[in-house]
């Protein structure tokens, strides 16, 4: 009897041991394939899983974005420069059963590949461009190294997200003198922003100048239109007062120089140039009263 429940617990036990040995879990990073004895059984998704140990094995695929460096490398532009190129690819393995299968089944080390894909795809892409080209032209090699990955990975079961170019580096004698090109480019701008400025000064002072002229200009115009009214009024009232009577207004006129310097001149009361004055002044001339 003791011998039956021995042996009973101690299948229990050995029960206890395969379940607890069995059980699987799966992140939701992650996706599972699993193979018994070396061929593919079923697919397993997040959570628990349980498989049967030493018959059936799980392998756990991340289906997260991942990243590649493709590892600097000396690549020869089409200007015969040597050019130190480095790139990152960023990619993520798809989460349906096929893609997982085809990223295990239809590729060997599916990150080392990618990597050496996008080596040997920079040195195509960039050995056709000179080394200016290549440094102004970033977005359009990442692009055709993007498309050309994604070519050539479609059978991966996976999903190349992007591409980035880390770096394009000349050699030290060749990046010094490009840097001496773009400091003389620079500075012709500069040079050339300065003399237009200086243009535009001079113009703006030319413009105050003929500004100034024009107001001069007007201002005399004035003046010249004030002397004129000036006589017109002066020719009106010699019309007025002195037609015929010259002698009487050169009279009048060095009485009103004389008065001007405080100068004592009498005049005698009945001559004409007395009623000429009061008449001017609106004072009527006193007549003699004859008895």
């Amino acid at each position: 009897m003791n011998l039956i429940v021995y042996v009973l617990a101690l299948v229990f036990a050995a029960a206890v041991i395969v379940l607890i040995a069995g059980i699987r879990i799966v992140r939701p990073t992650h996706r599972g394939l699993v193979e018994r004895l070396g061929k593919y059984r079923r697919f397993a998704d997040r959570g628990f899983n349980w498989v049967i140990p030493l018959v059936d094995r799980m392998i756990q695929v991340n289906i997260t974005e991942q990243m590649v460096d493709a590892q600097p490398q000396e690549i020869i532009t089409n200007d015969n420069l040597n050019a130190r190129v480095d790139a990152q690819v960023y990619f993520k393995v798809k989460e349906d059963e096929s893609s997982v299968k085809s990223s295990q089944y239809n590729v060997n080390n599916y990150q080392y590949q990618i990597v050496n894909l996008a080596r040997t795809t920079l040195r195509n892409i960039i050995g056709t461009l000179t080394l200016k080209s290549a440094n102004s032209e970033r977005d359009k090699i990442n692009g055709a190294l993007l498309t050309t990955l994604s070519r050539e990975t479609m059978n991966w079961g996976m999903a190349i997200v992007r591409t980035e170019l880390k770096e394009i580096d000349p050699p030290k004698d060749v990046q010094e003198t490009m840097n001496k090109v773009v400091k003389a480019e620079n500075e012709k701008v500069a040079a050339l922003d300065f003399a237009d400025a200086v243009e535009r000064q001079a113009d703006g002072e030319k413009r105050a100048e003929i500004k100034r002229a024009e107001g001069i200009k007007q201002a005399k115009i004035l003046a010249a239109e004030g002397e004129a009214e000036a006589i017109r009024l002066v020719n009106e009232a010699a019309n007025t007062y002195f037609v015929g009577n010259a002698q009487l207004l050169r009279k009048l006129e060095a009485l009103e120089k004389a008065l001007s310097e405080n100068a004592k001149i009498v005049i005698p009361s009945g001559s004409e140039l007395v009623n000429v004055i009061g008449e001017m002044a609106g004072v009527l001339p006193l007549t003699k009263i004859t008895q």
